[in-house]
């Protein structure tokens, strides 16, 4: 297989801009904010909030509240590809998430709370969508065509290792130290983070900061400021149109299409390790373990997943990458389903099941990438996002459902029938989408051998 499918018309994009040599390891460092928040939730605010009292399923709907914003965040990504620089967008999530992790840590874990912790998870899922929204940005203008799948497997360790590092570390804090201490520590990396963009070369400011400066009458020396605000307001407005069209074209390419459908489906969505936190009593494993294979362990085995995936989605075609991740993730869920409920299984099979996660992860970032091109980048990688986590939030809240009606192997077994499913319909859409062209050929071929 190769990367691209020939009779597939690709979407428009904008004219390419020159791409600067970067290593993609940068974007591990940058992508660590998006992943760090959503650790501290599933592992260490989860962990907090079992120990007192409050059920799986409650503990479900906290976690799916924190994946709801990534559902519908492409409401506001069209603001990052038309306004401010990459790095002011970068930075002020940045101090935002960092914010919010420590007013988080501030507030008890306890059931009188939850509103509290509702609203505050809810916050922080907004403030580091926009991280997220900047570094693919940043990835789309400065990765050539080659790396969009080590890229994927870079991004996607810094994203999965945030993840172990809000758990794992910020577990061990609050067990060992403080609570607020691990929100105070987890901030800090955050800001910390964004010494990396100095590694990058000066991003592209996006065409919206330009007509922001004609909206204020800059760049100009002549007219009334009205006149040029009517004048700024009117292209900003046919920006935002021009955004519409870069995503109407990519929904209206196979390729496109495609991939929104393969990223829509409940395959590979690894909805389960949101929930192996509270889940860890039916393995009897304890906090040290909890802290271990979802944190430290956890978050350094998926980057490795990561990066293998990533390397696995630049040889082969990374719409089949992703889907063969999606399945040996269902197979793991089986296994671990069927395998004795002690401390030692925990440990193992959650740990392979982040190894393959990453990979399904590497491949989903690889695939974006190489469908969206570069023209309105943040806006259509999220929709394609926002398509991704859907499944994430109902997978998760499904899991928590079925744990509680058909205990924890019945709850594996549920997330795995789901996704070999979906892996069916998907390898059915894309034969019955397939090009005639390309399938006369097959057909010539095959009468004439």
């Amino acid at each position: 297989m190769t990367h691209s499918d020939p009779g597939t018309d690709p979407p428009a994009q904008t004219a390419a801009a020159p791409r600067a040599a970067v290593h993609p390891s940068v974007f591990l460092v940058l992508y660590l904010p998006f992943g760090i928040p959503g650790g501290y939730v599933v592992v260490t605010l989860a962990y907090l909030l079992s120990q007192a009292g409050l059920s799986v399923e409650q503990v479900a709907g906290l976690v799916a509240l924190m994946y709801l914003p990534q559902t519908w965040k492409v409401a506001w990504a069209p603001i990052i590809d038309t306004t401010l620089t990459l790095r002011s967008w970068y930075v002020i999530s940045a101090i935002v998430t960092g914010v919010a992790l420590l007013v988080t840590a501030l507030v008890p874990a306890r059931a009188q709370s939850l509103w509290l912790l509702d609203l505050l998870v809810l916050a922080s899922s907004i403030a580091y969508s926009v991280t997220g929204m900047a570094t693919e940005s940043l990835m789309a203008h400065t990765i050539s065509e080659q790396q969009q799948g080590r890229v994927g497997g870079w991004s996607q360790a810094g994203s999965l290792g945030g993840q172990g590092l809000g758990g794992g570390a910020g577990l061990w804090l609050a067990q060992h130290a403080a609570v607020w201490s691990a929100g105070a520590a987890l901030g800090a990396t955050c800001l910390a983070c964004c010494a990396a963009l100095l590694a990058l070369p000066r991003p592209p400011r996006t065409q919206g900061a330009l007509r922001m400066q004609i909206a204020h009458g800059t760049g100009t020396g002549h007219g009334t400021h009205a006149a040029h605000g009517t004048l700024g307001a009117r292209r900003y407005a046919a920006e935002l149109l021009g955004v519409g069209r870069e995503v109407w074209a990519l929904a209206r390419s196979r390729a496109g299409f495609l991939v929104a459908l393969l990223v829509f489906m409940p395959l590979g969505t690894a909805a389960a390790s949101n929930l192996w936190s509270p889940l860890a009593r039916d393995w009897h494993a304890g906090a040290d373990i909890v802290a271990l294979v979802t944190g430290v362990l956890g978050g350094v085995i998926s980057a490795g997943g990561c990066l293998l995936g990533g390397y696995l989605t630049d040889l082969i075609d990374r719409k089949a990458s992703f889907a063969l991740g999606g399945v040996a993730l269902a197979l793991c869920a089986v296994a671990m389903g069927l395998a004795p409920r002690t401390p030692m299984t925990f440990i193992v099979f959650t740990s392979l099941y982040s190894l393959l996660s990453g990979w399904v992860y590497a491949a989903f970032t690889g695939a974006a990438l190489e469908a969206i091109g570069q023209g309105a980048a943040a806006t259509k990688y999220n929709v394609l996002a926002c398509l991704s986590n859907i499944p994430i939030t109902y997978m998760t809240l499904v899991d928590g459902a079925a744990r509680t009606r058909w205990g924890p192997a019945g709850m594996l077994f549920t997330e795995a029938l789901i996704g070999i499913l979906a892996a069916l319909l998907f390898v059915t859409v894309a034969a019955l989408t397939r090009p005639r062209s390309r399938a006369a050929g097959y057909a010539s071929r095959a009468v004439q051998s």
